[in-house]
């Protein structure tokens, strides 16, 4: 089962994931952040959605936001974001 081991923020709605796996991705938030719904909207305030934290392998935010590692890794998978692990974040 594949979990998120460390998350960093990088600037805009920008995240640094890696993966259990030894792999990771710089992951771009921002369509998320636009979508509607009660959830995602304190997310556009940029210092709320820096306080992401990692809980049992999972992105997570104070609000009860809670994102899959596993369909995060495959969207990086599908979009090609995914490398190895030779990355310091």
């Amino acid at each position: 089962m594949i979990k998120i081991i460390k998350a960093t923020y990088v600037e805009g709605y920008t995240i640094a994931l890696e993966f259990s796996d030894g792999k990771y991705a710089v992951y771009d938030f921002s369509s998320l952040v636009a979508k509607k719904g009660s959830l995602v909207q304190p997310l556009r305030d940029k210092a709320y959605f820096k306080a992401f934290f990692l809980e049992m392998g999972a992105m997570c935010w104070k609000n009860g936001l809670e994102l899959s590692p596993h369909a995060l890794y495959e969207n990086a998978k599908e979009q090609g974001l995914l490398s190895e692990a030779n990355f310091v974040a």
